[in-house]
């Protein structure tokens, strides 16, 4: 497993402080780790008393986005609406794990940025797992329908997928077990301090 903390600029409360709340983004492709990590990291959170929610994208494309297909603009308005509860439920001392392919720069900026704007703590984490190893674990079966030509516009296949330029921690989870990934996203937790 490769890990790569950047931005040590960026703040977060750090998980002893009970009150506060953040919005930790994990994205990269279908298959990547993101939604294991995630899961893992609310427990851990859970059992030291945080309030934490896992706001998965399946879950959430069924609730919060029924009539969105898989267009541009309607992946963007998916995460936009994911983003906006992200924020609210920061904003309200919930730590809020997104394990949310987020495919475009754009739409990941504009989160970014209303979290900043209210001064609610972010954190991207980018789970950089290559296509191949997404491909190999095929956990929806997404890479073989795609290859017997049932799907389309797959992420990272076919469909872009624009890489984070400077997430806060970029993991690479081919090889490993997913308590290296849950403990790296939690030393950055634990790193960081309120701004």
């Amino acid at each position: 497993m490769s890990v790569d903390a950047r931005d040590r600029t960026a703040r977060l409360p750090p998980v002893t402080q009970t009150t506060q709340g953040a919005t930790v983004w994990l994205t990269g492709l279908s298959g990547a780790g993101k939604s294991t990590i995630a899961n893992g990291v609310a427990q851990r959170l859970a059992a030291d008393g945080r309030a934490v929610e896992v706001l998965d994208g399946d879950e959430l494309r069924a609730a919060l986005s029924p009539g969105l297909g898989f267009t541009r603009a309607d992946r963007d308005a998916h995460v936009g609406r994911v983003g906006y509860l992200a924020r609210m439920l920061a904003r309200h001392g919930v730590i809020a794990l997104v394990p949310v392919i987020a495919p475009y720069a754009g739409p990941r900026a504009a989160i970014r940025a209303a979290h900043q704007s209210e001064g609610t703590a972010y954190v991207e984490v980018h789970v950089a797992t290559p296509v191949a190893e997404c491909a190999r674990r095929d956990v929806k079966g997404l890479y073989a329908k795609h290859a017997a030509g049932q799907i389309a516009a797959l992420t990272g296949v076919d469909d872009p997928y624009e890489t984070p330029e400077a997430p806060h921690l970029r993991i690479d989870t081919t090889g490993t077990d997913v308590s290296a990934g849950v403990d790296a996203v939690l030393d950055l937790l634990h790193q960081r301090g309120p701004e």
